[in-house]
């Protein structure tokens, strides 16, 4: 039986400038995709593909439930989130986990 992961993720621009929050249940390729501007797109648009923050979902819906709650956080609420866990802002490896 597969054993199916789903990820709540907020990426950064080299700066720290803006983010972006998603949902994907592969984050490895996910984020392979958004390196190389695979997809045409905001993240694309603004050289935003730097992981600072991210969480596990065992279902989707709580992922999806979660990216949208976050999504409707002010910006000072967002930095928190990745401060509390990543203080200095360093790109994570989402396979160090």
């Amino acid at each position: 039986m597969k054993i199916h992961l789903y990820y709540v993720y907020i990426l950064t621009t080299k700066n720290n400038k803006m983010l972006y929050i998603g949902v994907t249940n592969d984050i490895v390729r996910r984020l392979w995709e958004h390196k190389n501007g695979i997809n045409e797109g905001f993240t694309k648009k603004y050289s935003i593909h730097k992981l600072v923050y991210f969480e596990v979902f065992d279902y989707i819906d709580l992922a999806i439930a979660r990216e949208k709650q976050i999504k409707g956080y002010s910006r000072a609420k967002k930095d928190k989130l990745v401060t509390d866990s990543n203080p200095e802002w360093n790109e994570l490896d989402p396979k160090k986990r």
